[in-house]
């Protein structure tokens, strides 16, 4: 993966970025040569959310046709979360 470092960021703006994306979906970001940032298009960024979120949703559904999941009253809800962080 290609890297800008924060210098070039600082004096070149913007335009370090669109070309550092031009034939990559991310670049890093270095500060003093330590990879600190991940830069992406707006797109690309839609794309890895949408992604994570399909993953949770198989997750969950997972999770409830394995019985996983507890079903009880707001009230029952709250009094079982303050006794695991007691």
């Amino acid at each position: 993966m290609n890297s800008i470092s924060a210098n070039d960021l600082k004096t070149k703006g913007v335009s370090a970025i669109d070309r550092a994306l031009a034939d990559q979906p991310e670049v890093f970001v270095t500060v003093r040569g330590q990879t600190k940032y991940v830069v992406m298009s707006r797109e690309r960024y839609a794309h890895l959310r949408g992604c994570e979120l399909e993953a949770a949703l198989a997750e969950s559904k997972a999770d409830l046709d394995a019985g996983r999941f507890v079903k009880e009253s707001v009230e029952c809800h709250i009094k079982r979360l303050a006794k695991l962080t007691v």
